[in-house]
């Protein structure tokens, strides 16, 4: 075991000491330094202008967020190109004539581009720590959205070396890595709106309101009139998109797995305070069917004196609480895509090979 380590730990030593002692590496992680540098900066000041104080976690899950996106745009380019650009190098085969194996050959370079993918998140720790110590984030939303952020980048990192096991070209693997991260990314919300779209209902809504040119006093506390009058109901009908129908699709989106991960906290009127509990509490509130009968019966609520009563208003943290969390899902299969990945690249770079796709490269 402890062989198979060494060999693995050099493998992953050499790949690093290729990419990191590249000037374009250098000037990556300096030029998303600054970027974040310049997010938090323009973050603050803005909270700083409105003069709130209790928005500040929001910095924190912002930085986050720009992270991640960062990760999910450079990785690709690291990882796409591990395995068949040492082929076309011919550097490949000179490997797999040493002790090491196949899977510790995939696994080293599977490694090396998640360490290099974590560099930006080491970018950006100065800025996250002011934002964790001047924001007040709470523990377990700090350990929740860097253990998840960590295992996201690691997924893109399995993709993108498992397609260029898989794929002989360089460019074709970088691209569809892309279109991978894509599909996971934005496809998903593409499909999440046209999925509504798609399912409709027919919903009916009934409103009853108050008779207002009757004659008589007007109360000057509340401007209605004293003796209350309600008008006849008046009801229309009209199609609304079920996305209660196709939310789980949303499950297998990166950011908001991160999003429904990280606990968030709300404020007196139960608001979200951050960028992570909005997020979550919108993609929550898909889970909720809509009320195909509705009825706002505006003159009851006057009769009864209690508006509240008849408003069925549910602030955020109500929809948070009663709905269900899904992020463990799409982390699963996101973990399973990567393992998938990993496991065909494997597969495809074992020698001897039996079949290899037409102009590659063996030696």
């Amino acid at each position: 075991m402890t062989r198979y380590l060494d060999t693995l730990g050099t493998i992953v030593l050499l790949e690093l000491r290729q990419r990191i002692r590249s000037v374009a590496w250098i000037v990556l992680v300096t030029v998303v330094f600054v970027l974040v540098g310049v997010v938090t900066v323009l973050l603050w000041a803005s909270i700083t202008a409105f003069g709130s104080d209790a928005e500040t976690a929001g910095v924190y899950s912002t930085i986050i967020f720009f992270v991640l996106l960062v990760g999910t745009l450079v990785t690709p380019a690291i990882s796409g190109g591990a395995v068949n650009g040492d082929r076309d190098a011919g550097t490949l085969a000179t490997t797999q004539v040493t002790l090491a194996s196949v899977a510790q050959i995939v696994l080293g370079k599977f490694l090396a581009a998640w360490t290099v993918a974590l560099t930006f998140l080491v970018a950006s720790l100065p800025f996250l720590i002011f934002s964790v110590v001047a924001g007040g984030v709470r523990p377990d939303t700090l350990l929740a959205s860097l253990g998840v952020l960590v295992l996201e980048l690691g997924v893109v990192s399995a993709v993108g070396v498992g397609l260029s096991a898989l794929l002989s070209r360089p460019l074709f693997s970088v691209v569809t890595t892309y279109l991978t991260v894509a599909a996971l990314s934005i496809g998903t919300l593409i499909a999440f709106v046209l999925g509504g779209l798609a399912f409709q209902s027919e919903s009916r809504s009934t409103y009853i309101g108050i008779d207002y040119s009757v004659g008589g006093e007007f109360d000057p506390v509340t401007g209605l009139p004293e003796q209350i009058e309600c008008l006849p109901p008046d009801t229309f009908e009209t199609l609304v998109p079920r996305f209660d129908y196709v939310w789980g699709i949303l499950a297998a989106n990166p950011y908001i797995v991160l999003a429904d991960a990280a606990p968030t906290t709300f404020d007196s009127n139960g608001n979200p305070q951050d960028l992570f509990g909005g997020i979550a509490t919108g993609v929550r509130s898909a889970q909720l069917a809509p009320d195909l009968d509705q009825v706002t019966d505006e003159c009851g609520a006057a009769l009864a004196g209690d508006w509240d009563r008849f408003s069925g208003y549910e602030s955020p943290q109500e929809i948070f609480d009663r709905t269900v969390p899904s992020w463990f899902v799409g982390l699963m299969l996101h973990l399973v895509l990567a393992a998938a990945a990993l496991g065909a690249g494997i597969t495809r770079t074992r020698t001897p090979a039996g079949r290899l796709p037409k102009g590659s490269r063996i030696a």
